[in-house]
């Protein structure tokens, strides 16, 4: 009679056989738990390999024609934010151009550009950026600004020594303080570092999820998960084990594969112990199974619970501090980013992988994925009760 209150190794062994049969069953498996996330890796990796989207398609309309206009669009075509593809000849073609896609902003430089400067006389430097396209636009309006205020810089120092002012004397006004940048953890201000680190383990987060669901509540929907149980030896624990243990080790080898092509392959910093890297992952691909479990338990219908886990996981992406930080955000909203099983990993790289902190200073966040593991605990008695007496809801 008590047999049934423990976790039999027979039972727990026929589980996992079962769950492994169930995986090699169907090729979604195989396609979302391997072949989506490894694609998924090489295509961000080698996407961001240069760091940044470069060489913004633009156009420059050159009204002066002079020498100093020519020299600031020989400056503008050798920036690496700008492909200068084209040089139309008004403002109007220009901004044909803009409209049509074909390039995210133009430069232009006014009539008589030289001999206002020149004179001392005021004259206005125009550009134009796209920002419906944000990347491209961004870059776009970036490398405008940057030769505007150099051109700037140029014509002040011109006029200033018509005047017989010294070089020394016009560098000084020009930049009475000289700044000296030294960015900390990501020297070369590569935004594939911190983006692929948030974006790709965020990724494999909702693939688990709706692994985790979908495994599950197959079973209640093909009215199968009344042998489920009783293959486990009646123990809703040791179905649930069986099920998720094959499960956990392909998807703890996919992400430490993740992190090899990240820290070995393309080199990212990480400044701390790889074996603090190598736990968060462990650690995020349990809690993420542990957190769609719960919310299997909560939602036993195979159709909302992965509805739910979907918008959780791709809300994801927003509301765990990638893209805005989570002290900034509404606090209303903010909270739930605690609730994601990301955030902690994302805590835990920033601190170990960039700021080379030892596991000990962020324990904090490793002990909170472990936390994810109790919640399903207390709910599993209602996914037992779903199974033995399934109705399919579709």
């Amino acid at each position: 009679m008590s047999s049934n209150k423990k976790i039999p190794f027979g039972a727990l062994g026929h589980a996992i056989r079962d769950s492994i049969a169930q995986l090699c069953s169907r090729p979604i498996y195989v396609l979302m738990m391997l072949v989506v996330p490894i694609f998924a890796t090489f295509f961000f990796l080698d996407f961001m390999n240069e760091g940044l989207p470069l060489k913004s398609p633009s156009a420059i309309v050159d009204l002066d024609n002079s020498p100093i206009s020519r020299k600031v669009s020989r400056s503008l075509a050798a920036t690496e934010l700008i492909d200068v593809k084209y040089q139309p000849q008004s403002y109007d073609d220009a901004m044909r151009l803009l409209k049509g896609g074909e390039i995210y902003g133009f430069f232009m430089i006014p009539r008589n550009f030289q001999r206002d400067a020149e004179a001392g006389r005021s004259t206005t430097i125009t550009f134009y950026s796209n920002m419906a396209y944000y990347v491209p636009g961004t870059l776009s309006y970036k490398g405008f600004k940057t030769i505007a205020v150099s051109t700037s810089g140029a014509v002040v120092s011109t006029t200033l020594q018509s005047v017989g002012l010294r070089s020394e004397t016009i560098n000084t006004l020009l930049q009475p303080v000289v700044t000296d940048i030294h960015p900390i953890g990501n020297p070369w201000s590569n935004y594939s570092i911190y983006l692929s680190n948030s974006f790709l383990p965020c990724l494999l987060q909702l693939i688990i999820f709706q692994i985790t669901a979908f495994s599950i509540l197959q079973e209640i929907k093909r009215g199968t998960s009344i042998r489920w149980i009783q293959d486990a030896g009646g123990s809703i624990w040791t179905a649930c084990m069986g099920k998720l243990i094959p499960q956990y080790v392909i998807f703890v080898v996919v992400g430490l594969a993740m992190q090899g092509m990240m820290y070995g392959f393309w080199h990212f910093p990480l400044n701390g112990s790889v074996w603090g890297m190598v736990v968060a992952m462990m650690l995020l691909v349990a809690a993420s199974q542990a957190f769609a479990l719960f919310i299997t338990c909560l939602i036993p219908n195979l159709r909302f619970a992965l509805s739910v886990l979907s918008l959780t996981g791709i809300l994801s992406f927003s509301i765990a501090g990638f893209s805005f930080p989570v002290e900034n955000i509404y606090p209303a909203i903010g909270i739930f980013a605690y609730i994601l099983p990301i955030r902690h990993y994302f805590l835990i790289y920033i601190n170990v992988a960039l700021n080379g902190f030892e596991m000990y200073y962020c324990h904090w966040e490793y002990v909170a994925l472990l936390l994810f593991l109790i919640p399903p605990m207390a709910m599993l008695w209602k996914l037992k009760r779903i199974s033995l007496n399934p109705v399919y809801v579709p």
